[in-house]
């Protein structure tokens, strides 16, 4: 059954697929507003509330051209510690307090066998997920609409592990991430089943601050293998863990969007969250400097 937050992100979705299908254009408010059947005052207090910006802001952040602006920026910054200096809380780097563990290979040849794997369901800005933790930290997070269907594919992925619904603290951890303070995020551990290759792409992902983007090239690079670009868009493909591993913050050195696992409309969405979350809290950090 669907939640109102559900049936609230279906409506924003929608919205954002026409606007991200049209920003050329530059649909107005009442425009966009008529697509998803609300009255533009409704349709304007709901979209702000939950991208919290406007919707004319949110256009600018998911149009083309500002994807190649924050791509042709200093790619030096991108990796670096710059985000690090603390002028804003959101601008610390995911590796800050996400890390992440590789399963033992044991654990990653015989599917799981001898793990107690914890799961549960939740609603995000962006949709109901199935979240699901070993003893070590979180091996898996989905954006998932069918509970059953989500966890088929979370028992495919450990087939001889042992499987049992209940929140635990490590999910509930990760679950905080969706809160727009970021200043009391505790340390979020993932507990990780894949090669080598693909855990150095999935920690090369949380070097990306929140609000920027990279490419398929860019990443590649920054593990030391230029050359494999399309081994890495196949590494960023396999991402276990929506969100936390920010495999949305990769897109086309053209500026698309791009593909996704779980839908370009919910990449776009997440993309212009990000940065609605970004300005925000630059925002509030220069008015306290001022005040």
């Amino acid at each position: 059954m669907e939640t109102q937050a559900d049936i609230n992100y279906n409506r924003i979705a929608e919205a954002i697929d026409y606007i991200r299908q049209n920003f050329k254009d530059q649909p107005t408010v009442d425009q966009v507003a008529q697509i998803v059947h609300l009255s533009p005052s409704h349709f304007k207090r709901m979209f702000t509330q939950w991208a919290g910006t406007s919707p004319k802001k949110f256009l600018q952040y998911v149009s083309l051209e500002h994807a190649k602006q924050m791509l042709t920026e200093d790619r030096a910054t991108l990796f670096d510690t710059t985000f690090e200096t603390g002028f804003s809380s959101t601008s610390r780097l995911h590796d800050l307090f996400v890390s992440i563990e590789g399963m033992t290979p044991a654990e990653y040849k015989h599917g799981g066998r001898g793990l107690q794997i914890n799961y549960s369901f939740a609603d995000s800005p962006f949709g109901p997920l199935i979240i699901a933790a070993t003893p070590k930290g979180i091996c898996y997070m989905a954006f998932e609409h069918d509970e059953a269907l989500g966890l088929d594919r979370l028992q495919a992925k450990f087939p001889n592990a042992d499987f049992r619904r209940k929140l635990d603290l490590l999910q509930q951890n990760a679950l905080f991430i969706f809160r727009r303070d970021w200043n009391q995020l505790p340390e979020i551990k993932l507990h990780l089943k894949g090669t080598d290759f693909q855990l150095k792409v999935w920690e090369s992902l949380l070097k990306i601050p929140l609000g920027k983007l990279s490419t398929y090239g860019g990443v590649a690079e920054h593990i030391g293998s230029p050359a494999a670009s399309r081994a890495v868009g196949t590494a960023i493909g396999s991402n276990p863990v929506a969100y936390l591993i920010p495999c949305h913050r990769v897109i086309q050195s053209s500026g698309a969007i791009g593909g996704y696992m779980w839908g370009t409309t919910r990449k776009t969405a997440i993309i212009g969250w990000e940065a609605a979350k970004l300005q925000l809290d630059l925002q509030i950090k220069s008015d306290e400097r001022h005040s």
